[in-house]
């Protein structure tokens, strides 16, 4: 029987090659996007569960509130105590705790020096918890020396070759401090599906020594510096730990001047280590995650372009019926029954749609590498070290069979013999509506997926372009090391010299960044010092940060060199700190009163509201002070048209001051289009899979045409007789899949609004969708589909009038 099913397949596919290639085309591209999501969206849900123990193995984050009870600043780090604290007050529930901190360091061995950003400090039960092969060396004991190093096996190679790192050093340098560590252990490369990735692990004892000893360390709350993670002994509760969180912070946190326990203004979080990379976006993280968002939206899309492609197969078959009439007629003459011949039916379909998978295989397989690149993850399709994805491929052959084949089998297998024999039977309208509604689902998906690429186009270019209040344009940042702050004054006189560079300044932090930092604030308000229950969040700068960056004054002057007492009393506030904190105005605030955190001052000006942040975030309350210490970075405007010589000066200058540390920079401009290139990769996405979908839509939409066309051979040679001219016979045949493209439309129009505004809602500015970006979609699809329909209308319309009634 299955012989004979397949020799009917051969015998169709050499009889009507065309629109088994339709088919099977068609269904080979929406495979081909079904496999490349799902093998994105497969990656995205392993992260970290190659841990032997992920079940048990939790982050904790920490939260701050205002007096009301809201989160204003949820981070995914906690602060040192509270990893050794906790393992003390829960090791009945607790096996063990780690904490790692992260930061930027320079390495030198002989001639080669790098600046690494995966270099992390922990603690020496980190293999403990964490399930990182170990190549060479003892992991137990590695980080318990105090010189401790543990590389990974790509960074082995990077500063060693093919020597044995084992025994080796490594000089570090931190700021004006140096020291030598030696490789004591070789790990293998931290996978790609993890949280965080660290190329080196240090002994926690430097740290400690950076915070002025244990004693000191233990004392310190609030620098929230440490990724802390729990490992839970087996059959622990997390939820029962969580409860007794706020009694554990009220026991080691030092309680209010007036009484305000710990528990009320400060709270942690577990979050199992399988959730973090899709479900925490916090205001900091080891590295930047993704979004679960994005796993619903990109399997939403093959979902929808397997079912265009599964839509086309069925239309396309429905439409053929009447050439398989006559074959099904004489079947149940013959004595066939109905199940037989939908077993047939289904057959042929699970042939096509196995050819179909072949085909896309191959295609996935030479754009696997592109696509891996574009979502920087490393994809593969390695059927023999994966064996599990010919089970899932095995299963999208059936399921995509199953729906392509369902309804074109029991629809021809329904036919009545005695009609079909006498050349009497007609497929009903119910048949012909259907197929009009695959086709009208077909168009509205595809206007859907336009209009969100148009809504993304639109926001991108709405932040890249939006006036940020500030002149972000040639603007370049350089860490700012000790020796430069120390003698700032001479040099930057001496680089002011230079005709490209226009001025400098100092600053904890520069706009493009996050603002992490606050402290308690209070403010002279109806003339008395009263504590705000708000975030003030602040950025420590020189005297000529605001001139630096082009940043406005409302009220108010900025800060002077001149006076002394600029550098130790004065404050600038932005304009959101103004309303935040209840003045009326900026002028209002000018000589005030403010206390924040241990400095003790008044308000000398008030600038202009700037986005500090990314558009993501809404503009934060800030606060400026000069002060001695925490400069971290130096912001340097440059001169249009002498910036490449104003940066090889800078350069020059540098590996004067400090040949031991490369010169590395960037531009606040670069770092601003940084923060949305997860919206470009959307946007990219959808771009690629609406053309994909449209390209399927086309495919089926030039079969129904050809088919449509070739059933009024007659009536089309009738109508030039009697003078019907090109374009009114392409009208005619036109006009009813432009109906079908205007149905889709307005289907496509309210479901496209809504979940592109509830997308934009993860925004804090915004664009508005215009009902241009509807039209232009619509026109788009309405261009295709006359383009595709015309193609064979005039082909048809060309025809000869005698030829076209010989062939009838």
């Amino acid at each position: 029987m299955l012989t004979n099913y397949f020799k009917i397949f051969i015998r169709n596919l050499k009889k009507n090659p065309a629109y088994m290639l339709i088919n099977i085309l068609g269904l080979s591209v929406g495979m081909t996007a079904s496999i490349l999501i799902f093998l994105f969206v497969q990656h995205e849900l392993s992260y970290d569960k190659y841990h032997e123990k992920s079940d048990r193995i939790y982050r904790l984050s920490r939260s701050f509130f205002s007096q009301n009870g809201e989160v204003n600043l949820h981070l995914g780090h906690l602060a040192p105590p509270f990893g050794p604290l906790l393992k003390s007050d829960f090791q009945q529930d607790v096996e063990e705790v780690v904490r790692v901190m992260n930061t930027n360091l320079i390495l030198k061995n002989e001639d080669n020096i790098f600046e690494e950003n995966r270099f992390y400090f922990t603690d020496p039960e980190i293999f403990n918890v964490f399930s990182w092969k170990v190549l060479d060396g003892n992991p137990e004991t590695a980080l318990s020396f105090p010189d401790g190093l543990i590389i990974s096996e790509s960074m082995a190679r990077k500063y060693f070759g093919n020597a044995d790192p084992i025994g080796k050093s490594l000089e570090l340098k931190a700021g004006p401090v140096s020291t030598n560590m030696q490789v004591r252990a070789v790990m293998q490369d931290i996978p790609d599906n993890s949280h965080f990735k660290a190329d080196f692990l240090a002994t926690m004892e430097l740290v400690t020594d950076f915070y002025g000893g244990y004693e000191q360390m233990m004392k310190n709350f609030g620098s929230n510096n440490f990724g802390t993670y729990l490992l839970l002994r087996e059959g622990a509760d997390i939820a029962s730990i969580e409860a007794r969180i706020p009694d554990f912070l009220n026991r080691h946190i030092q309680v209010g001047e007036d009484g305000t326990m710990p528990s009320t203004w400060t709270a942690l979080h577990p979050w199992r280590i399988t959730d973090i990379h899709l479900h925490s976006n916090l205001d900091s993280e080891l590295e930047p995650n993704s979004s679960i968002e994005y796993v619903y939206i990109y399997t939403a899309i093959a979902i929808f372009i397997l079912l265009i492609a599964c839509v086309n197969f069925m239309n396309l078959a429905t439409a053929r019926s009447a050439k398989r009439a006559l074959e099904v007629g004489l079947r149940k003459v013959l004595g066939a029954e109905k199940e037989l011949l939908v077993g047939q039916f289904m057959s042929e379909t699970i042939l096509m749609t196995m050819m179909a998978a072949v085909l896309a295989l191959v295609l996935a397989w030479l754009a696997l590498p592109v696509f891996g690149n574009f979502t920087g993850k490393e994809l593969s399709l390695n059927l023999l070290h994966h064996p599990e994805y010919l089970l899932g491929l095995l299963i999208l052959v059936i399921v995509v069979g199953m729906i392509a084949g369902s309804y074109p089998s029991l629809f021809l297998s329904g036919f009545q013999p005695v009609k079909v024999l006498k050349g009497t039977y007609k497929i009903g309208s119910i048949h012909e509506k259907l197929r009009s509604a695959l086709v009208v689902g077909q168009f509205a998906i595809s206007i859907i997926l336009i209009v969100a690429v148009l809504v993304v186009i639109n926001q991108l270019n709405f932040m890249k372009n939006k006036e940020l209040g500030f002149d972000k344009e040639r603007v370049i940042v350089l860490p700012a090391y000790q020796e430069l702050v120390d003698n700032y004054e001479n040099l930057s006189q001496r680089y002011l010299q230079h005709p490209g560079i226009e001025s400098l300044a100092l600053a904890s932090r520069v706009p493009s960044g996050r603002l992490l930092d606050a402290m308690e604030t209070r403010a002279e308000v109806n003339g008395s010092l009263t504590p705000m229950d708000i975030r003030l969040a602040d950025i420590h700068v020189s005297h000529s940060f605001m001139e630096t960056f082009g940043i406005e004054m409302a009220a108010g002057r900025d800060f002077d060199y001149q006076l002394a007492s600029d550098s130790t009393q004065a404050f600038l506030l932005n304009e959101s700190a103004i309303r935040a904190i209840g003045w009326a105005s900026p002028e209002e605030a000018l000589g005030k009163a403010l206390h924040y955190g241990p400095r003790r001052g008044y308000i000398v000006g008030v600038v202009k509201d700037f986005h500090f942040e990314s558009l993501h975030q809404p503009i934060s309350p800030m606060v400026f002070m000069i002060p001695d210490t925490r400069f971290n970075l130096i912001a340097i405007r440059l001169k249009q048209g002498l910036e490449e010589d104003a940066i090889a000066y800078l350069k020059e200058e540098w590996i004067a001051l400090k040949p031991d540390f490369p010169f590395n920079y960037f531009t606040i401009e670069d770092r601003f289009e940084q923060q949305y290139k997860a919206e470009e990769k959307v946007g990219t996405v959808f771009g690629f899979f609406a053309g994909l979908a449209i390209l399927i839509s086309v495919l089926g939409l030039f079969g129904l045409s050809a088919y449509a066309t070739e059933q009024r051979t007659k009536e089309i040679g009738v109508r030039k007789v009697m003078g019907a001219s090109i374009g009114n016979i392409v009208l005619l045949l036109g006009k009813d899949f432009l109906k079908l493209v205007l149905i889709g439309f307005l289907i496509a129009v309210p479901i496209a609004w809504y979940v592109m505004d509830s997308w934009l809602e993860g925004f804090a500015y915004s664009i508005s969708i215009s009902w241009l970006v509807f039209i232009i979609a619509g026109f788009i699809a309405a261009f295709i589909a006359a383009l595709t329909v015309s193609s064979q209308s005039i082909r048809a319309a060309m025809v000869n009038p005698v030829d076209a009634f010989k062939v009838v």
